[in-house]
């Protein structure tokens, strides 16, 4: 796993300033320096901008997820054990905004500004407590989505599962 070391007392190898156009920077330039952890959770949350899907790396968000964890020192918590118990209680929570909902209300949520809003708010911390899942375990999520996504392709082929919900055994 790829970490950010400790900042040791005294230094200050890399200012936010600095730090911040590697953080913007491609994969080369930003493979370059481990950033000390307390300059990159500072540049990571500083940077003035809201993070998009149509812009933002995986990796970036790792990093973020990693970084807030580490400066609140939660990693000693952050066992696969109580990240899986945090998802399943979380998704939980994601659940109870439907619970005995008719499927075609369920779509209608979208639509209320203030359920989705706190819909939205469960969906972030099931995917945030997944993400440091794959950072606890060394988990390359890219590389297993990829993975998983060809399994699947492979049990649920589109000439048969095309338009069906059986599971890949009844196909």
């Amino acid at each position: 796993r790829k970490v950010f070391p400790e900042v040791p007392p005294g230094t200050d190898a890399m200012g936010a300033a600095e730090a911040a156009p590697l953080l913007k920077a491609g994969p080369s330039a930003r493979d370059a320096p481990l950033l000390p952890l307390a300059i990159l959770t500072e540049s990571l949350w500083n940077l003035g901008r809201a993070m998009k899907d149509n812009e933002t790396r995986l990796l970036e968000i790792k990093e973020r997820v990693l970084a807030f964890a580490r400066e609140r020192d939660w990693e000693q918590f952050h066992s696969p054990k109580n990240l899986s118990m945090a998802i399943a209680a979380e998704s939980g929570e994601l659940l109870e905004h439907f619970l005995w909902m008719e499927s075609a209300d369920s779509r209608k949520i979208a639509n209320d500004p203030e359920k989705i809003a706190k819909i939205r708010e469960e969906l972030a911390d099931i995917v945030i407590y997944a993400i440091e899942f794959a950072n606890m375990t060394d988990t390359d999520l890219a590389e297993t989505i990829e993975k998983k996504m060809s399994h699947n392709a492979a049990k649920y082929p589109v000439d048969k599962a095309r338009g069906r919900s059986d599971k890949y055994t009844e196909l």
